[in-house]
């Protein structure tokens, strides 16, 4: 471990990928079961974990929880940071490890908390927004028909000035009304 390069706590941003940190278990949440998207249930404790420049919360799911106790210095190998409602969350994840560690943490720094911090998130699903005028100018997917759905050209036949857009959508198989 000592040729790897090792991260502080106050040095983690929610860009952290692949990081190696030496914290010791400041406090551990009670175990609660969340269910995910997916709709499976799954275990989770939040453990506050720390060094001399912070503290974070570490997410431990199903397995992971029980491996740890308060007051243990814990070496983790290639974890991350995700953002859960805008606030930072230490990963040890299934490319990562979370091992005991004999060198010891004497004093944690509980001033600061860095999940504490609210960061701005990107949105994650809508690339460009959802207005009818960016999709209609930059020509792309179902905007220009949604925006033509209500407007009626008065020209209907192949020869149009779309360009012969319409035949196009006709070729599609797309229904007209």
């Amino acid at each position: 471990m000592e040729d790897k390069a090792m991260t502080k706590v106050k040095d983690l941003t929610p860009a952290s990928k692949q990081v190696n940190v030496l914290v010791k278990v400041v406090s551990l949440s009670e175990e609660r079961e969340i269910t995910s998207k997916f709709g499976e249930a799954r275990k989770l404790v939040e453990a506050t974990v720390g060094d001399e420049t912070g503290t974070v919360l570490l997410t431990l799911w199903n397995d992971q929880i029980g491996q740890i106790q308060k007051d243990e210095t814990l070496l983790i190998d290639n974890g991350y940071v995700t953002l859960v409602r805008g606030h930072i969350r230490l990963n040890v994840g299934k490319y990562g490890t979370m091992a005991k560690s004999e060198q010891m943490i004497e004093n944690v720094n509980t001033a600061l908390d860095v999940s504490a911090v609210e960061y701005e998130r990107e949105p994650r699903y809508r690339s460009g927004g959802y207005s009818g005028e960016r999709r209609e100018r930059s020509g792309g997917g179902g905007g220009d028909r949604q925006f033509e759905f209500g407007t009626f050209s008065g020209n209907r036949s192949g020869g149009s000035s779309s360009g012969g857009r319409d035949r196009d959508r006709r070729d599609r198989g797309r229904r007209r009304y």
